[in-house]
């Protein structure tokens, strides 16, 4: 039987069975987009055949050509596929807006938490943990994308470039590489075929056109809320990448030029969203909530929702733009040519990302001890990702 008759078609998937499954995948969801991917392979292909794997390596090479959330735009994509623009809306809610609601309620506890003596070490298991998850995810991608070699040596380049150079704009250029690489040493011809395409425009004229209203109106009118949403709104669009790669840029303008907050109050937040699952990206509603204080409750809310609504909203814009574009462009041979290339370089970016985050989680025996058994457990299939969340959080309160 091939994996196209075993996959869970939209038709026959409950809505609130998907979103219970992207509600479990934000629960396991730590440690970055290169983490989450392994969450999604273990929840979305392997345990739930929303997709394939290789379908899912397509939209994560995808979603790292694109500005945005990557990890976000790649689940908000299985949305799409299983139930259109709606349940793709559904599921950025399900996925994003529980940390985010955390995340508003720690801005009001800033000040406090030096008092109640909190202390990060509880969560040093989470890194370790995250890694197995990724080495799981590589070792599956791995046997799906290397199929001769050019894919093995295109899988190696994207590993080891990554490794060496980690500037958000590398991520783009190698896989972008990758499939000029695949069309370029292809011996087949004729692969240009015309499709006809019927692009969403009013998604990318709405991007657009936020983009510009809100700057402009910040020119004009001195409102926090409105700055907030509009300074959110720009790293959203200028970054490609995940979390991490955002917030030097968030630092660099929200401690250092407008000082709407201490550089402890900045990394006190970060290293809190650190230690709770779902997207990077939900830092921004303790940046924002901290950068409206001053005023009421009500403001300190608000500059968290225009901050959290501000990162996330023009990935997902770009995202409802291009992913019915990109299920065409794939009926194009030329197309399926470079897909080959792109996604054994997005299977060597996953690979090297393990080692990168174990050499931050420090290569320790504990660590790699942990890491082991993660592995272990997942590939068992028989315990939940939250439990095994659950467990390595414990495991660090109790050690």
């Amino acid at each position: 039987m091939g994996s196209k008759e075993i996959m869970n078609s939209p038709e026959k998937v409950r809505w609130s069975t998907f979103l219970k499954d992207v509600f479990i995948c934000s629960l396991g969801a730590y440690g970055g987009p290169e983490a989450h991917y392994g969450v999604f392979t273990d929840q979305m292909v392997i345990k739930k055949k929303y997709l394939t794997e290789e379908e899912l390596v397509e939209l994560i090479a995808l979603t790292g050509i694109l500005p945005g959330p990557s990890s976000t735009q790649t689940i908000v994509s299985i949305g799409y596929k299983m139930g259109g623009p709606l349940l793709a809306f559904l599921t950025l809610l399900t996925w994003a807006l529980p940390v985010l609601v955390v995340m508003t309620l720690l801005s009001f506890l800033g000040v406090f938490l030096e008092g109640l003596n909190i202390s990060l070490g509880v969560l040093r298991y989470i890194g370790p943990m995250a890694v197995g998850f990724i080495v799981l995810a590589a070792l599956r991608i791995g046997r799906k994308v290397i199929k001769d070699r050019i894919t093995l040596l295109l899988f190696l380049f994207g590993g080891i470039i990554t490794y060496f150079v980690r500037d958000a704009w590398i991520y783009p250029l190698v896989l972008i590489a990758g499939g000029a690489v695949s069309i370029l040493t292809s011996k087949e011809k004729n692969v240009w075929n015309r499709v006809r395409l019927d692009p969403p425009w009013r998604y990318l004229i709405a991007f657009a056109v936020i983009a510009f209203s809100s700057l402009l109106l910040t020119l004009i009118w001195d409102n926090r809320i409105l700055h907030i949403f509009e300074s959110f709104y720009r790293y959203g669009y200028l970054v490609i990448g995940g979390g991490q790669v955002v917030v030097p840029m968030m630092y660099s303008e929200l401690v250092e030029v407008n000082q709407y907050m201490t550089n402890q109050e900045f990394l006190t937040g970060f290293g809190l969203v650190q230690g709770l699952p779902g997207p990077m990206f939900s830092f921004s509603a303790y940046a924002g909530g901290l950068a409206a204080r001053g005023g009421s409750i009500l403001m300190q809310v608000m500059g968290a929702a225009a901050a959290g609504i501000g990162i996330f909203l023009p990935g997902v814009l770009l995202i409802f733009f291009v992913y019915p574009i990109w299920e065409k462009l794939k009926t194009i041979e030329g197309i399926n040519i470079s897909l080959r290339g792109i996604i054994a370089v997005a299977g060597g970016l996953i690979a090297v990302a393990g080692i990168i985050l174990m050499q931050k989680s420090g290569i320790a025996l504990d660590n790699l001890l942990v890491m082991i058994i993660t592995v272990v457990l997942l590939s068992t299939k028989k315990i939940p990702a939250p439990l095994i969340v659950a467990a390595v959080i414990g495991a660090g309160f109790i050690l």
